[in-house]
């Protein structure tokens, strides 16, 4: 004997699961005890979060002044290019032309490295704030018998009642952690 399910039957068993957890879930949630964090806060008003922005920000002023050497190069050949043209001879004329070619090149392949270098070094510092932060994190989370903790924005949560939010806490905590180990010689 074979079972066969009908397309109708189908959609009927999903449309009873989907009400079931419609009604579950927010029993279930009730229980549990939730949390969230704003990283971006954590980054923007901790004293470890500034001190991220601030590396970011000084290599790309780096990055930036860089970029505006060469791009000045690029320039200044460009013009001495259009300038001589009717001066120049060929020969001299196809060599700079060359040369503009050659540079503006590098100034592609600069910026290509410029942006790489920047999200490298982005990634690896947020990695080292969320090494910091996570274990404050799962202490507090613990401490306070939270069941679960999301980050506000970068889990796809679309609402969250500011009670929930513990990010004051961890950046308290942040802060006083940073403190200690700024006093401690580390």
């Amino acid at each position: 004997m074979s079972l066969k399910i009908s397309p109708r039957n189908a959609l009927a068993g999903a449309l009873a699961a989907v009400l079931a957890l419609a009604v579950v879930a927010p029993l279930a949630a009730q229980e549990m005890k939730i949390a969230v964090i704003d990283t971006e806060q954590i980054l923007l008003n901790s004293t470890t979060g500034k001190k991220a922005l601030e590396q970011l920000k000084a290599l790309r002023t780096q990055k930036e002044e860089e970029g505006k050497k060469l791009q000045g190069e690029l320039e200044a050949l460009r013009d001495r290019l259009n300038e001589g043209r009717l001066s120049l001879a060929e020969d001299r004329i196809r060599a700079m032309e060359k040369e503009l070619e050659d540079k503006s090149i590098a100034m592609r392949r600069f910026q290509d490295d410029a942006n790489r270098d920047l999200n490298k070094e982005r990634d690896e510092v947020l990695a080292q704030v969320d090494s910091k932060v996570m274990p404050i994190i799962n202490q507090y989370g613990k401490e306070q018998g939270f069941d679960l903790i999301f980050r506000k924005f970068e889990s796809g949560l679309i609402y969250a009642d500011e009670s929930s939010d513990i990010t004051p806490e961890v950046i308290r905590r942040l802060d006083a952690s940073e403190s200690s180990s700024a006093g401690s010689g580390n």
